[in-house]
């Protein structure tokens, strides 16, 4: 893990890595311009609904669809976190409304959280400080499943076991 923060792998499903074209990763959000330039171009409708992020390895915040897969969106690399976000106009400025670290696809730690952090300070885009909902990720040791944990109960939901405590899912770069 370097000054940037630790990086994870996509650990989901292969046949949606297949989907990763060039064309298709998420647009690319590197400025206020940029964010400006993108939400000036949404409906009501698709503002209405979280996005899928990703930051990726890079630091750029990439934003798509909510119903894109989070490894079309980082074309296939790496990222330092991954969720869905949503935005709100607040006396004209934009906001981050929601913030979650949800992605079955890379399972991002809380911890990943200052890599968001970063990225939205970069565009000028208040935002609250931490995720809004927190997601905790782990693998069973014993049946190699990958678990979300709910109400603290770190239990295996396909095999009982316990999970593990610390770290994530054992994926991360």
């Amino acid at each position: 893990m370097g000054a940037r923060g630790q990086s994870y792998r996509y650990v989901g499903p292969a046949e949606l890595k297949a989907f990763v074209q060039a064309s298709s990763e998420g647009r690319s959000i590197r400025s206020s311009a940029d964010f400006s330039t993108w939400v000036t171009a949404l409906t009501s409708k698709e503002l209405a609904e979280p996005f899928t992020f990703v930051v990726d390895d890079g630091g750029v915040l990439r934003l798509a669809p909510r119903r894109s897969e989070h490894v079309v969106c980082a074309g296939g690399g790496d990222v330092l976190s991954a969720g869905e976000m949503s935005f709100r106009e607040e006396s004209g400025r934009w906001v981050v409304d929601e913030v979650t670290n949800q992605s079955t696809g890379y399972c991002p730690d809380i911890g990943s959280w200052p890599a968001v952090a970063v990225a939205l300070d970069r565009i000028g885009i208040h935002r609250p400080s931490g995720f809004t909902h927190e997601v905790i990720f782990r693998r069973c040791r014993s049946c190699r499943e990958l678990n979300i944990v709910r109400e603290q109960d770190f239990v295996c939901v396909f095999c009982g076991e316990d999970l593990p405590y610390e770290g994530t899912t054992g994926e991360s770069g």
